[in-house]
């Protein structure tokens, strides 16, 4: 099954290079891409192998509170579609950092961009790769961790380098079909195992574990930090971070653009069903006492659900939907991080490059992020914690670019001395707190605290949640915006016109989406989209 889905993926990918000649078509697939398109690989990208593992696991070990981050992503798309994707678009941009430059200077862009590329190959694409050969490991013990990063890498990194983006986003819309099928069936055949009653599952799992808003002293995930971090980071990574928002720049038309994101934010919300819930049926099937091996390693539940449960044949289509997940994961960062290297520094530099030199240029920086995630992966397992890492390096690194992308949005008066200063000062400001932490001055705090922590904070060691620190740094950033752009002279008046918001926008938009079925209209879907995310989030309250 495994052999057959990689040679599919792979031929799929060779049959786009055919088609691929300009940078338009490598890198953001000639503009071209319908809303469904969009959205399987926005949702794709999205869910790695570490998510198909962790939330199961999640739930298995601490209840399903882990469900905030997916339905809050539905709301983040609704943000971005409705007031930031309208000036991607417009500005017909190829990446994040060049929309910075035409809203502030060449200094935010070459800044940003540095910062992106080294988050797309050290912590997404490195992490997506270790996260897999995890995976691999779990099923095939007998295989080394260092073997499985380097097929999976290369696997991925062979139809990206061939095909671009439109080979990324086609073999995502087939990920994510099967990534949709194969969790499903895995939920399914654990519910009916447990006996098919949802009162069963209540008899035995304490009603908190059950409820996705918990109190403000909980360790990993307090409510005060959904209106905070998980939206701030959530922001980032849907609205900013170049390897997610790419897929919407190749929108055929902004309404194509928002229909997609809408789409995956539809696609996320389910995920309570297919991929959360599973790890608290898992409770009911493996019992702590009776099975110390899961109790020690939750990361275990899914893939053990997944060969007692499904027949042979069923078994290996899921083992393909884990493929899956770390390809479209390490294709995704790959072709993001290629893109930023080419389009913001080589035609940056050098703009008189042709356009099949730009092609060329970008399949061989691909190749070498390749080779360089590859390196890096299998050093990861030297850290302690690696997805506590992650999340700490997020809450660190974004909160500055969030606050340029705001303000550059909805205040006129940002001007380009502003932003660099919001970046420059906010990632130092990050610095000193991930400097006091390392020292042991400070505890950001992940999950909950270790004895050795628990002594610390008792002899008065200041704790901070890493959902708490976002904001902080968020507040940093905007200040130092603010203060530097109205001690600085005001940005081109044209510019800001054009790329600011004011509900004048909406109001010009109206005709347009009044010629349209109703069922068309972005305001409608949206709509929809806020009555299933407020029905959800009441029902698992």
């Amino acid at each position: 099954m495994v052999l057959l889905y990689v040679l599919f993926i792979v031929g799929l990918g060779f049959y786009f290079a055919r088609r691929t000649h300009t940078t338009d078509d490598y890198f953001l697939a000639g503009r071209s891409l319908t809303w469904w398109l969009i959205g399987f690989s926005l949702f794709a990208s999205n869910v790695s192998s570490s998510t198909l593992v962790g939330l199961s696991s999640s739930a298995f070990g601490s209840g399903i509170s882990v469900y905030n981050y997916e339905w809050m992503a539905a709301l983040v798309l609704i943000v971005f579609l409705v007031f930031f994707l309208p000036f991607y678009l417009k500005t017909r941009v190829f990446t994040m950092p060049e929309f910075l430059e035409r809203r502030f200077d060449q200094r935010s862009r070459y800044y940003f961009s540095a910062l992106l590329v080294l988050m797309n190959i050290v912590i997404d694409t490195a992490a997506a790769l270790y996260a897999g050969a995890l995976v691999v490991q779990i099923i095939y013990p007998e295989i080394p961790l260092w073997q499985s990063v380097v097929v999976l890498g290369i696997l991925a990194g062979i139809y990206t380098i061939a095909g671009g983006l439109k080979a990324v986003v086609y073999t995502d819309a087939v990920q994510a079909v099967l990534l949709m099928t194969g969790t499903f069936l895995v939920a399914a055949l654990s519910f009916e195992a447990i006996g098919g009653s949802w009162s069963s599952v209540t008899a035995v799992v304490p009603p908190e574990d059950l409820s996705i808003v918990r109190p403000a002293s909980d360790p990993v995930l307090p409510w005060p930090g959904l209106l905070t971090g998980v939206f701030l980071l959530g922001f980032y990574f849907w609205g900013t971070n170049q390897f997610m928002v790419q897929r919407a720049l190749g929108a055929r038309d902004l309404n194509h653009g928002r229909w997609g994101a809408l789409f995956a934010g539809f696609l996320k919300l389910p995920i309570i069903f297919i991929m959360v819930l599973p790890g608290i049926f898992g409770r009911l099937l493996y019992p702590a006492a009776e099975y110390p091996a899961l109790a020690e390693n939750p990361d275990l539940i899914f893939p053990t659900l997944m060969f007692d449960l499904l027949p042979v044949g069923i078994r290996g289509l899921i083992i393909s939907a884990l493929v899956a997940a770390i390809m479209s994961s390490v294709d995704s960062t790959l072709n993001s991080a290629s893109t930023l290297v080419t389009m913001d520094f080589i035609k940056k530099l050098k703009p008189k490059v042709p356009n099949h030199s730009l092609v060329i240029a970008g399949r061989i920086v691909t190749f070498v992020f390749m080779t360089l995630a590859i390196l890096w992966a299998p050093q990861i397992i030297k850290f302690p914690n690696i997805w506590t890492y992650l999340q700490q390096m997020l809450a660190y690194l974004s909160p500055p670019v969030v606050a340029c992308f705001f303000a550059g949005i909805f205040w006129k008066r940002a001007n380009g001395h502003g932003a660099l200063a919001a970046l420059l000062v906010g990632h130092l400001a990050a610095a000193v707190i991930f400097g006091l932490a390392l020292s042991g001055s400070l505890i950001v705090q992940t999950q909950p605290l270790t004895p050795e922590q628990a002594q610390m904070a008792a002899a008065g060691t200041p704790v901070i949640h890493f959902l708490y620190l976002a904001p902080i740094l968020l507040v940093i950033s905007l200040a130092t915006l603010v203060v530097v752009s109205l001690a600085t002279a005001k940005p081109d008046e044209e510019t800001v016109r054009e790329l600011t918001w004011s509900p004048a926008l909406l109001a010009a938009e109206a005709p347009e989406l009044a010629a349209l079925p109703w069922y068309k209209n972005y305001r409608y879907q949206s709509l929809g989209m806020l009555v299933l995310i407020a029905i959800l989030v009441i029902a698992w309250w």
